[in-house]
């Protein structure tokens, strides 16, 4: 296992760790998917640079457009529910009442 395959491997567990402890706050579990999504994003175009083929070119754009729109929705979902519950616990949130 290279040093990167090491350093992006562990990015990505750390992130995923972070989303299944620390899933208090609405804005702490969209914060540990960014970090996913960006070290997603960074491995998907190192092998892309080193396959340095035009087919596997567009997958990272791909992945950013993806990780955008996840974030845009994120940041949605914690405006309103700020809005209607005052808090953004995910404690409080109970999908049966809504």
């Amino acid at each position: 296992m290279t040093p990167a395959h090491f350093a992006f491997s562990s990015a990505f567990m750390l992130g995923l760790t972070g989303l299944a402890f620390h899933r208090t706050y609405l804005l702490s579990a969209l914060l540990c998917l960014e970090g996913m999504m960006l070290t997603l994003f960074i491995a998907l175009s190192i092998w892309t640079l080193q396959l340095s083929t035009l087919t596997t070119s567009t997958a990272p754009i791909l992945l950013l457009a993806f990780s955008a729109c996840e974030a845009s929705t994120g940041l949605a979902l914690l405006v309103a529910t700020t809005r209607t519950h005052n808090t953004t616990r995910l404690q409080s949130l109970n999908l049966l009442q809504c």
